[in-house]
């Protein structure tokens, strides 16, 4: 006999349903739990009366500042991976030939080793006695202390890290496009500068518009790097929900700080997706 539809579907998406179930929805349904929770001696306790006391903490003009830097951290990385990636995709989509594989394999070397690792390494390069800072001290470029505790340090770190996740979907893109729409542009007249705009820019944008949502979410979230390569002048949203749930010891407020944050990444997200669909 044949099958319903249906229970085929449902069958299919069971495994998936089950393990997102568990593993997302369950722990975001807690996060907005301890949200709404009160803090007593230290300890959260996620039982009714629930309160908004944690989100008018969280929304305290005091913390807007934070707000805004995680944004133009967000930002800067994802416009930093999006002009060092592009060149890299076309590069490989388009004239790497037989070395192509080998390529995409060395953009991905760096999954190979801890992200934790790697911000360290970045540490040892950036500090007073770095490399960095010596090559940069040999042209008159250094700087004292080095370039940790700086702005410039986070947004290092987190192009470094998150490159990869632009440089893929672009590439992915690039293969796709269909290249002899370049030279129909050329040989209508157009330059250089015309033809990227106007042929391969659209061309391509799916792959921007994945890219960036993909560099610009995980980047806004951080807390890693702005810890280590940062400071207190540097801390983000994500360092600062890092900080409540561990010496703070304040999870409803972290809870609160956790969902707003996810809800402006959805607004973000929402917005990019919209301006995608009128630009396709």
């Amino acid at each position: 006999m044949a099958r319903p539809r249906w229970l085929v579907a449902t069958g299919l998406l069971a495994p998936t349903g089950v393990w997102l179930g568990l593993f997302l929805i369950a722990p975001l349904a807690l996060v907005v739990q301890f949200s709404f929770a009160t803090r007593d001696t230290g300890v959260a306790r996620a039982v009714l009366p629930w309160t908004l006391r944690a989100y008018a903490t969280a929304l305290d003009p005091a913390f807007l500042p934070i707000f805004g830097r995680t944004l133009a951290y967000a930002g800067v990385t994802t416009a930093l991976c999006l002009v060092l990636g592009f060149p890299l995709a076309w590069f490989i989509a388009r004239h790497a030939g037989r070395h192509r594989t080998a390529l995409l394999v060395a953009v991905l070397v760096p999954f190979w080793s801890s992200y934790l690792a790697r911000i360290y390494a970045w540490k040892a390069l950036l500090d007073g006695e770095g490399l960095v800072n010596r090559l940069l001290g040999a042209v008159g470029l250094g700087r004292d202390g080095g370039f940790l505790l700086t702005h410039g340090a986070v947004v290092v770190g987190l192009t470094y890290g998150f490159l990869p996740f632009m440089v893929l979907p672009l590439y992915v893109a690039c293969e796709r496009f269909d290249h002899r729409l370049v030279e129909a542009s050329y040989d209508l007249g157009h330059g250089r500068a015309s033809t990227f705009f106007r042929v391969v820019l659209p061309g391509v944008f799916p792959g921007v518009l994945a890219g960036s949502l993909l560099v610009f979410v995980p980047s806004a979230g951080d807390f890693v790097t702005p810890k280590l390569l940062g400071g207190v002048g540097q801390s983000t949203f994500g360092s600062v929900i890092d900080d409540q749930f561990r010496g703070g010891n304040n999870w409803p407020l972290g809870s609160a700080m956790a969902v707003l944050l996810l809800v402006l990444v959805v607004v973000v997200l929402v917005a990019r997706g919209r301006r995608g669909e009128d630009v396709l």
